[in-house]
């Protein structure tokens, strides 16, 4: 009998992972590189991307488990495997409310360190605390120090929203790593990770001397799985979950491909796929959204709300690098956020300009963030969003476009006035949501040789072309779709054609009529 591969799901140990036999990519190549070539590094990636595990397998290189790393590409590169005393910060559990609790959480975390050196628990700020760690663990070992910290941002993304309690944090973790660049000669290796970048939050501004490798290329896959390391070491699963599927194996990747790729970490755009959800995919045999449908961080709920924003806005971004950069402690856009946080990624580089475009990076993305905002609009009749997403199902199957109407009417009627914006566009971006949220191949904005058509609908047997009016007539929108030609595009499809015009009332808040036609 065959043995299960055992996925690592949310396991960061990489003791209890190569110990307990479970599945590891390689990235030791990669670390062997990164360690030799520096001392002090940055790096940036979203969450559940695998920064811990990052961080601990580290840890376990730095304190010369060599035993750890056998049949890795590191066991090749290394021959000294020197052991050297290490600093292990791990900020991405903790809920720090207040400042008091994050001040507890240092000195816990401080005193556990301090222990095996014998240093007395004196009541000394942390920063004292921290060079007198430092300087001992060098004295004592005769080795210099590494020092690994995880998620040094997760605090202050916990009060984005709150500049007061943000400055308590921002200070408090100042407070702590501020020795860094003093321990200099006592210092081995540094590395912090994070989501936001350490420019943004004024935390290290002593440390001048770190490199961030966030965005260059030769670092691209340090942490995700590349399409290499999938379609080599991880291609026994692809088989095995298109065999549960019923699948071929190249229908099973593309289909992997769509979901879980699509995440660039530098102009190179070396494709990365989410580990979190491809494991996950992995070990239930079954794909679905789990890297989103894990927990939408309270930080994106909270910007969305700011900034009203809608699903439209975040496709095609075009911005200069400068951009990567801007402050988030007082959030005034909010696309740098959402790029650190792996909800847009990079899609184009253009050389001249110094320009990047930006978007989401596959299907899970885009339909999770969509539906963050479906949540966001629909009243909390949890039937009636079922009863809507149903509908769509039926049209799906049916073409009866009718019926889903109807539901959208009943839907729209449940959204709040204060979620309103009295405009066409903000109808058109609701209904386009609302359709992504569903799986929809639809596209917002389809460009012709006479203008854009509105939203563009492919469905198994047919193309819904539509255009949307506000205070007018659903016959003047389809008398659009004619003059502009926004058919035209897809008459060598093969699918039917249906051309739909819908208008939407302002008094009613609502569709008031809308019209189709079958293209001949």
């Amino acid at each position: 009998m065959e043995l299960k591969r055992k996925y690592p799901v949310g396991i960061q140990n990489f003791e209890k992972l190569r110990e307990d036999g479970f599945l590891y990519v390689d990235k030791t190549a990669l670390i062997y590189q990164m360690v030799k070539s520096g001392s002090y590094f940055f790096l940036s990636r979203p969450r559940r991307f695998g920064k811990s595990l990052l961080v601990n397998t580290l840890k376990a290189y730095f304190e010369g488990r060599k035993e750890l790393f056998q049949g890795l590409a590191i066991e090749q590169l290394e021959t000294e495997w020197t052991c050297h005393p290490v600093l292990h910060f791990d900020f991405s559990t903790g809920k720090f409310e207040t400042r008091q609790m994050l001040r507890e959480a240092i000195d816990y975390k401080l005193s556990e360190m301090e222990q095996p050196y014998g240093i007395p628990q004196d009541g000394l700020s942390p920063n004292i605390r921290m060079t007198r760690l430092i300087k001992t663990a060098f004295q004592q070992t005769g080795q210099r120090v590494v020092v690994l910290v995880d998620e040094y941002d997760s605090a202050m993304l916990q009060h984005i929203d709150d500049d007061e309690r943000q400055e308590d944090v921002r200070m408090e973790m100042r407070n702590l790593f501020s020795p860094l660049k003093e321990a200099d000669p006592w210092l081995h290796f540094v590395l912090l990770t994070g989501i936001t970048k350490f420019s943004q939050m004024s935390i290290f501004s002593e440390l001048n001397n770190l490199t961030n490798i966030s965005m260059l290329s030769q670092y691209d896959t340090l942490c995700g799985i590349s399409e290499e390391e999938l379609t080599t070491q991880l291609r026994p699963d692809i088989e095995k979950l298109a065999e549960s599927y019923g699948d071929s194996y190249d229908d099973m990747l593309r289909e992997l491909k769509e979901m879980y790729d699509g995440y660039h970490f530098s102009r190179a755009k070396t494709d990365v796929y989410n580990p979190y959800s491809l494991l996950n995919a992995f070990n239930n045999k079954d794909i679905q959204s789990y890297w989103f449908g894990t927990a939408t961080p309270t930080f994106l709920t909270k910007i969305i709300r700011r900034y009203k924003m809608e699903l439209e806005d975040l496709s095609n971004i075009q911005c200069a690098t400068s951009t990567f950069d801007q402050p988030v402690e007082h959030v005034s856009d909010p696309i740098p956020v959402l790029y650190q946080s792996g909800y847009l990624t990079i899609k184009g580089y253009q050389r001249f300009g110094d320009v990047y475009t930006l978007d989401f990076p596959n299907r899970e993305v885009r339909q999770g963030f969509a539906n963050s905002l479906y949540r966001y609009y629909a009243s909390n009749d949890v039937r009636s969003k079922d009863k809507l997403y149903l509908a769509y199902l039926d049209f799906y199957r049916s073409n009866d476009l009718s019926a889903f109407i109807d539901e959208l009417k009943v839907f729209f009627a449940g959204v709040t006035y204060q979620l309103f914006n009295d405009n066409e566009r903000h109808f058109h971006a609701l209904l386009f949501t609302l359709l992504t949220a569903f799986g929809a191949d639809v596209r917002p904005e389809v460009a012709t040789a006479r203008g854009r058509a509105d939203i563009v609908l492919k469905m198994p047997t047919t193309i819904y072309v539509m255009e949307l009016k506000y205070d007018k007539t659903a016959a003047e929108a389809l008398a659009q779709i004619d003059e502009r030609g926004y058919a035209e595009p897809f008459k060598n499809d093969g699918r039917t054609i249906v051309k739909v015009g819908i208008n939407f009332g302002s008094t009613e808040r609502n569709i008031t009529e809308w019209v189709t036609e079958q293209v001949d």
